[in-house]
């Protein structure tokens, strides 16, 4: 008859990589959702596609506070967003940085990562069918990512011609 030992060594080394996968897989868990900002997002407290928009930014580790001005488009003035480049909601960083309308989060980041000394932040004019926040079935409309500088005048910063672009 073999010794005790001899029969716990598979179990056990079973128990040690169940334990390992464990651990991974909640760093893995904690690194997806740690803060990559703050964002306060100002809106009208009935619209529901910035709401949604609020959540895709949530979904990739946005932090958000949403307030519901009564007065939102003085808001937009307040931060430098000509009437051009306005959309229903504005988010904004704690350094000031401004982003107007449905931005995919990833542009958000992308700006964020390494901001134009001369921006104030991004647009997304209007609403465009299939931007984040306006999911609707199989609609998508194409648009552009302004990049808003502090002199008032703007770049394109992406163009997004796909869903999966977004």
């Amino acid at each position: 008859m073999k010794p005790l030992h001899t029969y716990l060594r598979f179990p056990a080394l079973i128990v040690f990589l169940l334990f390992l996968t464990a651990c991974s897989e909640s760093e893995n868990h904690a690194t997806k959702s740690a803060t990559i900002a703050t964002l306060d997002v100002y809106k009208s407290r009935t619209c529901q596609c910035c709401q949604q928009w609020v959540h895709h930014m949530e979904d990739v580790g946005f932090d958000t506070k949403t307030h519901h001005p009564s007065d939102l488009n003085r808001i937009k003035n307040d931060y430098g967003i000509a009437p051009e480049f306005q959309s229903c909601h504005t988010a904004v960083t704690s350094n000031g940085y401004v982003f107007e309308g449905h931005i995919p989060a990833r542009f958000v980041q992308q700006f964020l990562e390494n901001p134009p000394d001369d921006a104030i932040g991004l647009s997304v004019p209007g609403m465009p069918a299939g931007s984040p926040g306006m999911e609707m079935g199989d609609r998508f409309t194409p648009y552009k990512v302004w990049l808003l500088k502090k002199d008032g005048s703007a770049d394109v910063f992406a163009s997004v011609n796909s869903r999966d672009q977004q």
